[in-house]
Order: structure tokens, then C-alpha cells, then sequence
């Protein structure tokens, strides 16, 4: 099969966006499936190399580290026509996404998308909901033509159902238990970040307004105060709420900035307790490497994570914004070991049967499906 995949996200972006993209192409090497990849160039000196196309972009004023990529439409017509793809995957409904909307409509190319990113919740954490009807019509627009609309969870999938999206199929995230597992030292963290409290409470990923990140503050500020002075956490990522956090929270915390794959395992890992309280995700990647890494989820009850985290099995389900409810999970997980012991137990049983290599065959049989039901159609138009 020869696959084309269009995307306005690629490594070395971090994001699950990018990183699920990688490791598909990963994937792909493996099996020895053909494939391009086109997406943004992230700096100047950054050229294409291998089957990585990369195209001139800048950073997105509303949200940095986002980028707008003016697609060099000549050459990738040439390339187009040069490698023939069996079928396009646009991963993005931007500017890289619309060039392969674009191509596969002129070439007569099946297509497919993947629903990554939550854009509308986005809007109210930059108070733009005013542009939410016009955001909806796109998408509705840009999706419309898409032969399969791959989403991460059910949550997703009913939520796109309601807005008269069609062709929509479930495909799962995976976990890299070769990574994400709890067989890491502890002892290494707690010298490193000099943890002489007795738990260890962490939060991975953007530190920006739509990961609800502010929330966290409030709820270490608020834990009565003989748990306060036992607890450390440790705060991984980087991002736009980065200086607020520092600013306001002083106490019993570190933050680490960004760290590669393996040091963010190893934090987790040493982790009791994973805090995430993102209302926003589609999936929820991180929630699912930690519990890979035997470290239960307390996690609000929105998004795709609530098809990850099983309350009181794996972990605690909260309400939305509500503070007093996170609290009222540490507290009780933190004050019954054996219960804790159960949680991480169930949570590695749970996260280590969820395989990537699983996930991409399903994607590839339904590319195959999808490609089935094309040539179906040519035969009888």
C-alpha cells in the first residue's frame, strides 16, 4: 500500500498529534508499506529528508506553537503524480490538510482523516467562542468528503454524531510499554528533585489555559494541610501558563520543564497518583502511559479519558472544574495503601494490552476496506 499522509503536525513536534504520526510511520518502515509524509518546516535550516516532505510555515499568532504552513502546491503536484498514492490521510484540517483534500478530489485519490483535537472546547479557554459556529461549519465542510473519519474515543465519536458527521470509526491510541512500564527507580527522582516528602503527585503535558492547568494550584492549596506537607509534585511540560503557575505556586513543587520520553516515564513511574484534569482531549495519551506505568489517574470527567480511566478500578473520575472533587480523590487513594496497591495493579493490567502495533493493523484494514469500497463504486458508477 502506498500511503500519503498530510499533516500541519510532525516530529520533532510534541503533541499527541505528532508523536501518534510518528510512530505510525515507525510502523510503517516496519511493514514495509510505502508512504510520504508532508507537514510544516519548523525552522529555517530544516529541509526535507527521506519520505518527509516538509513546507514553509509560521507560528500561529493566537497560539504559538501551532503553525500555518503555505503548502508549495507546484511541487507537490509533482510528487503527487510521481508517487501515486493508494489513498491520502489528512491529520489536520488546516492548511497542509486542505492541499490533501485538494489533491485527492483533482486525482480521484480515496481519502481519509483522523479527529485529533477538541478546537471548539479550545475556543472558551481563549474567550473566542463567538467564532464557534463558524469553526463548525468548516469542519463540517472540510470533513464532509472524507471516506473515514478515524476518532480516538467513543466520547468523540457521539459528540461528531450530534454535529452530523459521517463516516466516523473509533480508532484507539496505544501505549509503548518498552517506554511506559513501572520498573524504573524512584529513588532516582526523589534525589534528582531532592523529594524528601513521602508521595509524589505529577501532571504531564502543556502547561497551557486549555489543559485547565490552573486548576491544579487550587487543588494543592486546598488539600487539608497534614497532606499538603506530605506530598511533592512534580509539574512536566512547558507552554503559555508556565510563568502564571510559577508565580502562584511555590510550594512543595517542581517544575521540571520538557523532558524526554524516557525521563517522563521514570517521573510517573515514581508517581503515586497521576493529576490531569484537562477537559479537553479527544484521547488523553499521557493518561494512558501512566497507567502503563502503574501510576492511577485522577482525571476530570470530560474528553476522551473517561474511556481510559475506569472509576474506582483504575483510577478516579472527578467533575469537571470542581476542585473539592480532585481533592476529595487524593485524599481517599492517598490514605488507603492497599487500595492504592489494587489501583496501580490494575492500571498496568489495563494499559499493558493496549498495543500500538494493534492499533495500526486496524487503521491498515480499514485503509484496505476503504480502498475495497472505492474500487466497488468505480465498477458500478
Amino acid at each position: 500500500m502506498k500511503i500519503a499522509i498530510f499533516t500541519d503536525t510532525f516530529l520533532p513536534d510534541v503533541n499527541g498529534v505528532a508523536k501518534t504520526l510518528g510512530r505510525l510511520t515507525k510502523y510503517l518502515d516496519q511493514t514495509q508499506h510505502s508512504y510520504i509524509v508532508i507537514s510544516p518546516k519548523q525552522t529555517r535550516k530544516e529541509i526535507s529528508a527521506g519520505q518527509i516532505y516538509r513546507q514553509s510555515s509560521f507560528p500561529f499568532p493566537l497560539y504559538k506553537d501551532c503553525r500555518i504552513s503555505l503548502p508549495n502546491t507546484i511541487h507537490l503536484k509533482e510528487l503527487i503524480k510521481q508517487f501515486q498514492p493508494d489513498i491520502i490521510h489528512v491529520a489536520t484540517p488546516f492548511s497542509i490538510g486542505l492541499a490533501g483534500l485538494h489533491f485527492a478530489k483533482k486525482y480521484n485519490i480515496p481519502i481519509v482523516g483522523s479527529y485529533h483535537t477538541d478546537f471548539d472546547q479550545y475556543l472558551k479557554y481563549y474567550h473566542l467562542t463567538l467564532l464557534s459556529k463558524a469553526l463548525w461549519r468548516y469542519m463540517e465542510w472540510f470533513h464532509q468528503p472524507l471516506q473515514r473519519i478515524f476518532v480516538p474515543s467513543t466520547v468523540t465519536r457521539q459528540q461528531l454524531e450530534q454535529k452530523d458527521f459521517n463516516h466516523l470509526q473509533v480508532w484507539q491510541r496505544g501505549v509503548d510499554t518498552s517506554v511506559f512500564h513501572p520498573n524504573y527507580s524512584s529513588e532516582i527522582i526523589r534525589h534528582k528533585y531532592n523529594i524528601k516528602e513521602r508521595f509524589i503527585l505529577s501532571y504531564v503535558g502543556r502547561l497551557a489555559p486549555e489543559k485547565n492547568v490552573d486548576l491544579l494550584p487550587t487543588i494543592a492549596e486546598r488539600l487539608p494541610t497534614e497532606l499538603q506537607d506530605q506530598i511533592h509534585w512534580l509539574v512536566v511540560g512547558d507552554g503559555p501558563s508556565k510563568i502564571h503557575l510559577e508565580n502562584e505556586w511555590q510550594k512543595n513543587v517542581t517544575y521540571t520543564g520538557f523532558l524526554d520520553q524516557k525521563e517522563v516515564a521514570n517521573v510517573v513511574a515514581a508517581s503515586d497518583l497521576f493529576v490531569f484534569p484537562s477537559e479537553t482531549e479527544t484521547f488523553g495519551n499521557v493518561v494512558l502511559e501512566a497507567l502503563a506505568a502503574g501510576t492511577p489517574a485522577v482525571t476530570a470527567n470530560e474528553g476522551g479519558v473517561t474511556n481510559i480511566v475506569q472509576d474506582s478500578f483504575t483510577g478516579k473520575i472527578c467533575d469537571g472544574n470542581q476542585a473539592d472533587t480532585f481533592i476529595d480523590a487524593i485524599q481517599s487513594i492517598l490514605r488507603n495503601d492497599d487500595w492504592r496497591l489494587q489501583l496501580e495493579q490494575n492500571a498496568i493490567r489495563y494499559a499493558h494490552k493496549q498495543r500500538w502495533e494493534d492499533r495500526f493493523e486496524e487503521l491498515l484494514y480499514s485503509y484496505e476496506f476503504v480502498l475495497e469500497e472505492s474500487k466497488s463504486k468505480q465498477k458500478h458508477a
